[in-house]
């Protein structure tokens, strides 16, 4: 799986940083990173789905990083 954009929803950026600590920087460090991908639910609404990326910034620091795919035809 290869992530090519990302939308930064306000809110979440907030709560990256105030409540755990992660800049944005640090999430696109992770994907640039070559990260272990893992589906792992569906989504609330119809074709969503969750994904997450277990990886590595340029820091070191390991995170987990969860997101939405979101597939309007299902």
């Amino acid at each position: 799986m290869k992530v090519t954009g990302i939308i930064w929803l306000e809110d979440i950026v907030e709560k990256l940083w105030h409540k755990h600590g992660v800049e944005q920087d640090e999430v696109k460090e992770v994907f640039k990173n070559s990260p272990y991908f893992r589906s792992v639910e569906k989504g609330h609404r119809e074709g969503e789905n969750v994904y997450s990326a277990l990886g590595q910034a340029d820091s070191g620091r390991y995170l987990i990083v969860f997101w939405l795919i979101w597939n309007p035809c299902g």
